[in-house]
C-alpha cells in the first residue's frame, strides 16, 4: 500500500471509517493528477475508470482528504474551490493571473525565514501556511495597459 494510503487509511480509522473501494479510488485518482483540480474534474477522471462513483461521493471525499493532510485547497478560480494533493510535495506559492486564469508556482522556501521571524516576534505558532498572489502575468501585462491607454 502506497504511503499516502496508510495515511488515510490511519486517519479514517480514527474516525471510525473504512478506506472503502470508492473511497481508495478517489484518492488513487488524486494521487494521479499533478495538476490543481476541483471536484468536477475529479469526478470525470473517475468515470473514465469507473461509473459506479457518483459525484455525491467525490464531495464527500474531498473534506476527508482535507482533514487527512493529504490534499489543501490551492485557490478559488470561475467560482469553484480548486484543490492539489500536497503529501510529498514542497509548500509553494500560487501565482493565479486575473485576466487569463494562468496559474504558476514558485518554492515558498525562500519565504519561510522571513515568517518564521515574523511569527517569533508575534509570539505565533503557524500551523500552515497558504499563500495566493493573485495579479497579471507577463503575457496579459501588455494588453492591460493597452486597455488602459485606450481608455485615456
Amino acid at each position: 500500500m502506497e504511503e499516502y494510503a496508510v495515511i488515510f487509511n490511519q486517519y479514517l480509522n480514527h474516525k471510525g471509517l473504512k478506506l472503502t473501494k470508492p473511497r481508495r479510488c478517489i484518492l488513487d485518482t488524486v494521487f494521479s493528477m499533478h495538476t490543481h483540480f476541483n471536484a468536477e474534474e475529479l469526478y470525470d477522471k473517475i468515470r473514465g475508470k469507473t461509473s459506479s462513483i457518483s459525484l455525491a461521493t467525490v464531495y464527500r471525499t474531498i473534506p476527508l482528504l482535507l482533514d487527512a493532510g493529504l490534499v489543501q485547497r490551492a485557490l478559488r478560480s470561475e467560482g469553484r474551490e480548486r484543490y492539489e494533493h500536497i503529501f510529498g510535495h514542497p509548500k509553494h506559492i500560487h501565482w493565479l493571473c486575473r485576466n487569463c486564469g494562468d496559474l504558476m508556482e514558485t518554492d515558498l522556501n525562500t519565504l519561510y525565514p522571513i515568517l518564521e521571524k515574523q511569527a517569533q516576534d508575534l509570539k505565533f505558532k503557524p500551523e500552515s501556511i497558504e499563500l495566493n498572489v493573485k495579479g497579471l502575468c507577463w503575457k496579459c501585462i501588455p494588453i492591460e495597459n493597452e486597455k488602459q491607454s485606450d481608455e485615456k
